[in-house]
């Protein structure tokens, strides 16, 4: 099991967006399995809808990511001192329920493909044992020296 101060050694997140509490199982190279405990106190639900608050679908697509570059600093016996990840796809999102407070998100990250800078990964979210979301999610490694993404990363919306 890794707890929550091992999980930021390794990914370079901090509140509010670190968006894992532990992880339960992992087999570098091939799968991993993550907790987020969601609770009423987090930020987003503030205006993520005031009075009938759920946990943005592109969060828990973050959440997904996070456990996945567990995995992947794992796999690659890398820091967060030193590497980067940078979410470059998200393919076949599916949002099949809504993620809500008092609810625990189990995340099941598996390896679909690892070359030198990249990676695929089959990703989803159960609560209580259903499916919430899965998505397939693609993510580049680079070096923490370098202070721009590679250009062939998307840039988020916003910053063109």
């Amino acid at each position: 099991m890794i707890d929550s101060r091992q999980i930021q050694e390794m990914l370079p997140h901090r509140y509010p967006f670190l968006l894992v509490d532990r992880i339960l199982e992992i087999e570098p190279g091939k799968r991993v399995v993550g907790l987020k405990n969601v609770t009423i106190n987090e930020a987003f639900f503030q205006g993520h809808f005031p009075g009938q608050p759920i946990m943005p679908g592109v969060l828990v697509i973050e959440a997904m990511a996070q456990v996945g570059g567990i995995l992947l600093m794992r796999t690659l016996n890398v820091s967060a001192e030193k590497k980067l990840l940078y979410l470059a796809g998200i393919d076949r999102a599916k949002f099949r329920r809504p993620v809500l407070p008092g609810d625990q998100v189990r995340f099941e990250v598996e390896l679909i493909q690892l070359r030198s800078r990249t990676c695929r990964m089959r990703a989803s979210a159960l609560v209580d044992g259903k499916l919430a979301v899965e998505a397939e999610l693609s993510c580049i490694v680079v070096d923490r020296e370098s202070t721009n993404p590679p250009p062939d990363v998307p840039v988020a919306m916003g910053q063109q």
